[in-house]
């Protein structure tokens, strides 16, 4: 069971810092192991707020999973977009003594690269990524999020009567671009004189720039749309106006529109927590990359039972995902 979760602000880890520090001075390295018996304390920074249905939601879900196996206190700074307010946390949580410090975001690497060394006790993870900078207790977590980005470009590529189609992406990098290359790549499947227009706007939580890029799609033609982090809430707004079908991924979207999703590819963070979780208990660190995808059980589809899927297109999404769990069908994702 989880004990506690508690949300904090940027604000509160900043006047928590010279406190912080007074306690580590006077306290100095009094390192006796973890209690055993003790709940598991894990602790989570994370870029963007802890309901933005996208990538900090997946984190704070498969928390709330991992609470019904295992006994674990979970402490939550969210909306750190700013590097150096999470690395303030990262820090601070090490400090504190938590079993596992999550830096829930690819742009906190560099700050964690230089605080895992100084606690060589604590088990960090961060992602999505594919370096542990040579340090066994820092694991990174990544996803093959081209596999469910294909599913959802197989429907789109059934789905859509314009034949246009339209990508609102963050920033090109890591699993966003593994998902929107794996969605075109859906889509060219179904029909390689499909267009995919694809739109990277150079931030993850920039709403109002999202909602101008969908716009722009909708304007040129598109009536499928699709796009990956927080800031999709503006695509989906745009969307929901223009009754244009959406396609989702980190999170189970269709709260942003019942009548618009879809479906939608999860981050089921289950499975590298399960992992991290399980050395910890061993009581050995194997700092290593741990890759997620449908057959680990770290990807899925989450499916919009309020939307009117043709029974064709969801059994051609179906026959797709066996293929790719059994290799006999490539995302064309390398």
């Amino acid at each position: 069971m989880i004990k506690t979760i508690q949300t904090l602000t940027r604000k509160s880890w900043l006047a928590g810092l010279v406190v912080l520090a007074l306690v580590a001075a006077a306290c100095g390295d009094d390192d006796e192991g973890r209690d055993p018996d003790a709940p598991i304390r894990i602790a989570m920074v994370g870029p963007s707020a802890s309901n933005d249905l996208a990538f900090t939601q997946s984190m704070v879900d498969s928390l709330d999973r991992l609470g019904q196996e295992h006994d674990i206190e979970v402490d939550i700074t969210d909306g750190t977009f700013v590097i150096e307010d999470a690395a303030v946390a990262i820090r601070g949580y090490a400090e504190d003594g938590f079993d596992i410090v999550l830096a829930h975001g690819s742009q906190f690497g560099g700050s964690l690269s230089e605080i895992a060394p100084d606690y060589p006790d604590t088990y960090f993870a961060w992602g999505t990524s594919a370096d542990t900078f040579g340090l066994e207790n820092v694991y990174s977590y990544s996803v093959k999020a081209d596999q469910g980005g294909y599913i959802n470009g197989v429907m789109a590529g059934h789905l859509t009567e314009s034949n246009i189609v339209g990508v609102v992406g963050p920033i090109e990098v890591g699993d966003i671009k593994a998902y929107i290359d794996g969605f075109a790549n859906g889509v060219k499947s179904v029909d390689s004189a499909i267009t995919v227009n694809i739109n990277y706007i150079d931030s993850f939580s920039d709403v109002a720039l999202a909602a101008e890029a969908a716009q722009a799609h909708v304007d040129a033609g598109a009536d499928v749309l699709t796009g990956v982090s927080q800031m999709t809430v503006g695509a989906t707004g745009v969307a929901n106006d223009h009754g244009v079908i959406w396609f989702g991924s980190q999170s189970d979207q269709t709260p942003l529109g019942e009548d618009i999703v879809v479906a939608s590819q999860i981050y089921n963070w289950d499975y590298q927590l399960g992992e991290i979780v399980d050395d910890l208990l061993a009581g050995v660190k194997n700092g290593r990359v741990i890759t997620a995808d449908f057959n680990n059980g770290g990807l899925s589809m989450a499916y919009n039972p309020g939307f009117a899927l043709p029974s064709a297109v969801r059994a051609a999404a179906d026959e797709t995902e066996a293929g790719i769990r059994d290799g006999s069908i490539s995302t064309g994702y390398e």
